[in-house]
This record gives C-alpha cells, structure tokens and sequence, in this order.
C-alpha cells in the first residue's frame, strides 16, 4: 500500500548556505510552500535577493515494516537545490519548476535532521539565468514523504508518474489504450491494468462514468518494464471545452502498490492552412499566456489561486493556455485537463544560450515530458522561448536544439515539437526549421513598428512558407489602470491604449485562420525585477488582469466580446477614467452582444448594432457629472459615472524619469531632427546618425534588451529602424534625461532634406 504524507509543516529558514547539525531554534519559521521573494521579487533593485536559502526541519522514522521504502518528494524547489538527512547529502537537483524524488531509507535513524537548500544565484548553466520575470528561490510546491513496499511503480528517474498512457483512435469508434508501467518488481511479476470511465468534472465531482471500460495485465521484464495494450469500446473522445471526458487507469502490483493516472482519448494535427485540429475538427487555438505568481505570494501560490486563474481565463473565452516560461504545478495541469483547455508547454530555455547550460536543457526537458505526458491538454513541447534574442544563432545554439528536438520525439512521438521565436529573427534561419511546428512572438505597435506590421508579417511567411505551420506565440501592450488617454498612442502605459491594440489583433488574428496558434502576453501582470517603467517597478504591465488578480483592464473584456459566445454581458470601458476634458469624449462600449443601448442620466441616447465594439460620443459640459449606462438585448447591463472638468487630470499622466515628459512640452521643429523620429529616419542622415550612433554605444552596453543584439543582426536592425529614437534610448534605461536633451539640442540644428 502506498502512503503519501505531507511534510509542508514545520520547517524553520535561514537565508544562509550553512548546513546546520541541529534543529535551530532562532531561524524563522515557515510553512510551504514559501518563497524569500514574495515581495522582493516585484521591487527589484537592491532589495531582491538571489541566493541560498536553508530549510530545515524534525522528521521522524515513519514504520517501513516489511521492507517498505521512504522516498522524498520536492515538486518544486528553485534553483538548484540540495537534501541532506542527518548530515548526508543524498541529492543535488538543477532545474527550479519540475519535481525530483530521492529515496532517504538507508539514511534514516529514529529521529532525523532533514536539510533542502534552494539556491537561485546567478551561475553559467541552469535555466533561467536572463529573462523578464523574476527568478524566485525557495521551496515553493508541495513536499512529501512518500511510503512504498519494495516492489513499487518507479518514483526517482525524472520524476516519473511510473505509468505512461497513449491512445489511438480506430475509425470504428474504438480506441487502443497503450499502458507502460515501470516498476522495481523481479522479472516475471504480474502487472494488472485497469481502465475506468470518469466523465466530466462539475462542480468538484466527476459525473457520468461507467465502473469498468477495459483491463488486462502484464509481466514484468528484466528491466522492470510491463506494457499492455487495452480496448475501450465506443470510446468517449476528450473534446476540449465542449466535453472535457476524462478516463483513469490503475496499475497494481501484488505488494499491494498501485498508481493510478487520468487521461483523455482524443487526436490532435495541425495543418499549415487549417491550424489546429482536435479529434479531426478545426479547433482555433485562442489563447493566452500565464506566469505562475501572484502579487504578495510570489510564486508560492495555493491551490485555490491555481482555480481562481483558470476561471478568469475561462471566464474571458480562451481556449488554449501557453504555460510560460516553464512547467507548472502538476494541480494546474489537471484542473486544465478537467476544464478541456489546451496546453502549450515549454521549458525555459530561454534569452540567451548558454556554453555550459546543454544538459541542463535536456535533463529538464526530461523532466517536463515524463511528468506531464499523460495529460490530454498537452499538445506540444516547447524547446525554447526567444533563445536567439542575444543575436546568437551558431552551430552550438543549433546543435543543442537539435538535441532537445530529438529527446522530445524519443520520449513523446505523439506530440509536435515547437518553439517562441523572438521577431528579429530571420524567417529564413535553419533554426525555423528544427522544431515540428513554429510560432514568433511580435509586438509591432508596442516596442516598435505600427500594428498593421503585424499583419504584414504572418502575410509574409505564409506567402513564402506555403507548407509550414505558424503560430502567435506572443504580442502584447503594457497598461497600468491609473493611466489614461482620450488620445492614446503606443508606450504610454495607458488601459485606452492597450484596447486599441488588442482590438487590432483580434481583427488580424480572425483573418488568418491558418495561424495555429495565438496567445495574449500575458493574462497577468507577473513580476519582472530588471522592469522601473509604466508607472510600476519591478512589474511587467501586459497582463489583462492585475498581478493581484483583483482588476480586469479594459482589454479583457475586448477578447471575452469576441470569445465567450455563452455568456452575455456588457462592459463599458473607462470607469477607471472618471475627469474627462473637452467638449465631448469617446465612450467604449465591449458586448457579446448585437445591439447595445446608452442611457445618460437616465435617458436614452442612442442604439447601436454591431459586432463586439460600439463606440458613441458623448458631448460634456465642464462641471457635469454623467452616469452612464449600456444596455444589451438580453437585459445585461453596466453602469460607470464620469466628471467633466476644465482641463485634462494630471494624475492620469505616466510621470517618466526619461525623456517623453519633456519632449511632449517642447516646440520642436518638424523641419530639423530630433529624438521623436525613428532611427531609420535619423540614421539617413549621416551627420544626425553619427550623433544618435555616439550615444546608441552605451545603449548597447545595458542589460538585454533590443539595441544589445542590434550589432550583428541585420533582422533587428531593420525593425528597430522604426522605433523613435527616445523610445530607444529609454528602453535602454542607461541613457540619462540630460544626456538625450543634448542630443536633441544638436538634432534640432540639422535640417531634413
């Protein structure tokens, strides 16, 4: 019989390399899961640790009668980590996102010191090193002390479930449920199968399951391996959100262990022109991107955060999540299972190759394929995320990629493999061409270039790549919901502005039906410790829905009116928006619905019929307070109130350290250069681009960012000649405000031809 006992309880913490003989009595105590970055991780600078942290904790001898073994289980310890028992170090782990076992038998004594340390320190091999999110250290997921006889499905290599299910669909409507099983059990030992319907989780309880669907047993060979091959007549297909119908299969032993693992019957292609098919039918993939933290948590997140995150996401339409940059909690992946979501999973590999980080990347990708293989809502392994974006792209980046490509087809041949290019790469690289199926993270319109670049460029590729599938991986627009603008423009942070843009995309993203896949950067704002911008430190902005979980932006609402076709609602955008200036102003309306109706202090002032957005203006009067209401055809209803006043709220208005403030105050003349035009246009003229270039020399010395990889990338070069130099110089974040004032004054004395 097996046992599985909690060891969340009970530890004491020290930010310390020091492995200490005794219990001490002086260190904090915590409760996992636990993070040292719950709230250092979002303010960055000086104030964020990465380091070692020390846990430690009591453990008594559990009663392993019978030759029972004790194994222990850490789901998630960040970075690199190590358990010591008493003393003796049994284990070193590399990898901060997947779960490692070791077996502690043979150390136990009656009463017992049990050591983990996590260690998040930068260093030349484990992944991630440079990327934009935070990087937090601790023992963050579940432990546990897991009890089992002898002979018992394997628990240590890879983290392993001990049993693998495949399924193949018969054009008869039946499906062939292949079981491995893996185990300690002496050769000849029999392995018996079980196969069960559960149907569709609702409100917490499967329903509609039949007891039995199929069985059978094996033997197992000298290696400790048993396989069978199982019949389930008229199989029930796992059909994404329409009907998520999830199987089980148990395994037993006659020690009396067992393992028992769900599983849907479903297939899954995906066609250059069509995009993705489930079960033979196109499925657009819609969806978005999700980091695992939360604001005061890090990413030590309960369980019931985990739900809360899925029902926004389910709430707003989507249908497909990528789960960036790196595995998940295995809780998460089973509530998507239940919910019928499409997974992309990827490890994080990511920004910047490493020399020395080869096996690393394998040995997680390992990890991530056999924990999570039995999931039906995985549909692809991700290789890499924007892993050229350092202008990298020689034979050692290819070979390794190479190498994950191959380790995902030998351990998962039923799934495609993919990868996130980032833009500047060339669609014409031979990296394009390892992984199965390929996607690109744009932001045209937001770092660079216009929206309609975006088009341009899926265009493009599917024009010259006919025969090749091409996914969305990424786009997004900052917003921080105390900025606003009746007249918004990209980079000023403002929620008006990231409407505008999320409307583009999903206009573009509904022309192109044979995009795979798409998905939102980012549903949440997540923490990014190297971000002071927007309005917030230590904070990436992207997210349609606040870190703390607590405000939807506008522009969530925008992609629930075009992808939650059963719920109706309205939303007026703005509330947020209150003192408006001006004669009249822009009221946006989101719905679902085809007809909305606007009621101004309770009379109605017009109706309107469309599709999604409804825009109406409204003329004001300074002094007047408005309460406005939007009314759709079946009875659902918002209400916001507004002010009008005599001049615009400065407290709507991004305070920047840089230089936009001043440059919006100055009467520059249009006829002469300066930092408001893009790079491209400045870099023409040879004097004006030997300034700008002068000052570009210590952009490219800061961290990662786009001007760093500019030098050898013709790609980039081409795309950055449509950012506006200020932008430029303020991504950077090295370039002070004095130094591009002198820059423009020299500018502005150099005539356009």
């Amino acid at each position: 019989m097996r046992n599985v006992i909690s060891l969340n309880g009970s530890w004491v913490f020290k930010k310390t390399n020091e492995i200490p003989e005794a219990l001490p009595d002086t260190w904090e105590k915590v409760t996992l899961p636990h993070t040292w970055n719950a709230v250092d991780g979002q303010d960055g600078g000086n104030d964020y640790f990465r380091g070692t942290g020390c846990y430690v904790r009591s453990l008594h001898r559990p009663d392993l009668a019978g030759n029972r073994r004790a194994v222990l289980e850490v789901n998630g310890a960040a970075m690199i980590s190590e358990v010591f028992v008493n003393g003796t170090k049994l284990c070193h782990h590399e990898g901060g996102y997947s779960t490692f076992r070791v077996d502690i038998t043979d150390a136990l004594q009656d009463q017992n010191l049990l050591v983990i340390t996590c260690d998040n320190s930068d260093n030349d091999h484990c992944y991630p090193q440079k990327a934009d999110f935070t990087f937090y250290g601790g023992l963050y997921r579940d432990v546990n002390l897991i009890l089992v006889p002898e002979e018992h499905f394997a628990l240590l290599e890879n983290g392993t479930p001990g049993v693998h299910v495949d399924t193949i669909v018969s054009p008869d409507g039946s499906a062939k449920v292949h079981v491995q099983a893996w185990t300690s059990a002496t050769e000849g030992e029999k392995v018996t199968f079980c196969v069960r319907e559960l149907g569709v989780k609702k409100d917490g309880a499967f329903a509609g399951a039949r007891d039995s669907a199929a069985d059978g047993s094996a033997v197992v060979d000298e290696n400790g391996y048993a396989e069978a091959v199982l019949t389930v007549e008229h199989a029930h297909l796992w059909d994404g959100l329409r009907d998520p119908f999830l199987y089980a299969v148990t395994a037993n032993l006659s020690s009396g262990d067992a393992v028992s693992v769900h599983f849907g019957i479903r297939t899954i292609d995906v066609d250059p022109e069509k995009g993705f098919l489930l079960n033979g039918r196109v499925y657009p993939l819609r969806g978005v991107s999700r980091h695992q933290d939360r604001q005061g948590a890090g990413n030590a997140i309960s369980q019931k955060m985990q739900e809360e995150d899925l029902s926004l996401i389910l709430e707003m339409g989507a249908n497909a999540i990528r789960l960036a940059h790196y595995e998940q909690a295995e809780e998460f992946y089973d509530i998507c299972d239940e919910a019928g979501v499409i997974v992309w999973n990827e490890i994080p590999f990511i920004s910047c190759f490493m020399q020395n980080g080869r096996e690393n990347t394998i040995s997680q990708l390992k990890e991530l394929i056999t924990q999570r293989y039995n999931h039906p809502s995985v549909i692809c392994w991700g290789l890499s995320n924007e892993i050229t974006a350092d202008g990298n792209t020689g034979d050692a980046l290819q070979e390794n990629l190479k190498a994950l490509n191959d380790v995902a087809h030998r351990l998962d041949p039923t799934r495609p493999t993919t990868m996130a290019h980032v833009f500047m790469l060339e669609t014409t690289s031979p990296i394009t061409r390892i992984a199965d199926i390929n996607a690109y993270n744009l932001y045209f319109g937001w770092y660079l270039g216009e929206l309609s670049e975006n088009d341009e460029f899926f265009d493009k590729y599917h024009q010259e790549y006919p025969d090749r599938a091409i996914g969305f991986s990424e786009y997004g627009a900052d917003a921080n919901p105390k900025i606003h603008s009746a007249h918004p423009k990209a980079g000023d942070y403002s929620e008006e502005y990231q409407c505008l843009y999320h409307e583009h995309l999903i206009q573009m993203i509904e022309e192109r039906p044979y995009l795979w896949s798409t998905f939102v950067w980012n549903m949440f704002d997540f923490a990014a410790d190297g971000r002071d911008e927007g309005g917030a430190h230590g904070l990436n902005q992207k997210g349609l829905v606040s870190f703390d979980r607590k405000t939807k932006k506008d522009a969530f609402y925008a992609y629930k009116a075009a992808w939650n076709t059963t719920d109706p609602f309205v939303h007026i955008c703005g509330r947020r928006f209150v003192n408006r200036d001006g004669e009249s102003t822009e009221i946006r309306v989101y719905s679902n619905e085809r007809k909305v109706t606007l009621f101004v202090n309770g009379k109605e002032a017009q109706t309107k019929e469309g599709s999604r957005v409804f825009v109406f203006t409204l003329p004001m009067k300074t002094g007047e307070t408005y309460t406005i209401t939007a009314s759709g055809e079946e009875g659902q209803e918002d209400t916001i109130k507004i002010h009008a006043v005599e001049q615009p709220d400065p407290s709507y208005v991004l305070v920047q350290t840089g230089a936009v403030n001043w440059l919006d105050t100055m009467n520059l003349n249009r006829d002469y250069y300066s930092l408001e035009d893009t790079l491209g246009e400045v870099s023409a003229n040879p004097e004006a681009g030997a300034l700008v270039g002068a000052l570009m020399q210590k952009a490219v010395a800061s961290r990662g960012d786009v001007a760093k990889s500019a030098g050898n990338n013709e790609a980039l070069q081409r795309m950055m000649a449509y950012m506006k130099v200020v932008d430029m110089f303020q991504k950077s974040g090295v370039v002070s405000k004095e130094e591009m004032q002198e820059l423009n004054e020299k500018l502005q004395t150099i005539r356009k031809a």
